[in-house]
């Protein structure tokens, strides 16, 4: 992670640090399926976009309090502007560089911003696919993964074949 905020290493996208915070933040009060998009190329107005959802509204609520708290812990920073807070149907915490949208599960459904921002690179976090940086990444790992397993099973069965056993 760089001190201008935005962490990059090799092809990650970059994205503001505060965003993997906001990330885990509502991974920790039990957020649904927490995305971070690289928002940067394709939108301009923002560099990333962290996308949740929660089961009620109390608990959309929840998360979002927790996002606000870590993110004014780790950065000394509150949201510009804080909506839908009332209704919780769908939160915007507007950071300027990235917007965090907390979701009640139907809403999400309906609006489907992952969709929509389909083109947007998904960038990993520890919550989400552990240390990879992005998606990508992590299909590439899983892929050499199986084939050092397979080589080594290969190698074993030569071994053993060797050996007389």
């Amino acid at each position: 992670m760089t001190s201008s905020g935005a962490t990059s290493a090799g092809d990650r996208p970059a994205v503001p640090d505060e965003c993997l915070v906001a990330a885990r933040a509502a991974d920790a009060k039990s957020a649904e399926d927490t995305v971070v998009l690289a928002m940067g190329e394709l939108l301009g107005l923002t560099d990333a976009f962290v996308i949740t959802s929660g089961r009620n509204r109390r608990q959309v609520k929840t998360i979002v309090d927790e996002v606000e708290r870590r993110v004014r812990e780790s950065g000394a920073r509150s949201p510009a502007r804080v909506e839908g807070l009332d209704d919780a149907s769908w939160v915007l915490l507007d950071y300027g560089d990235f917007l965090v949208h907390v979701f009640l599960d139907e809403s999400r459904r309906f609006y489907d911003l992952e969709h929509l921002w389909s083109g947007a690179p998904r960038v990993a976090w520890d919550g989400a696919a552990g240390s990879p940086e992005t998606v990508a990444e992590a299909a590439e790992a899983a892929e050499a993964v199986e084939a050092v397993e397979s080589g080594g099973q290969e190698a074993e069965a030569a071994g053993s074949g060797a050996s007389g056993r």
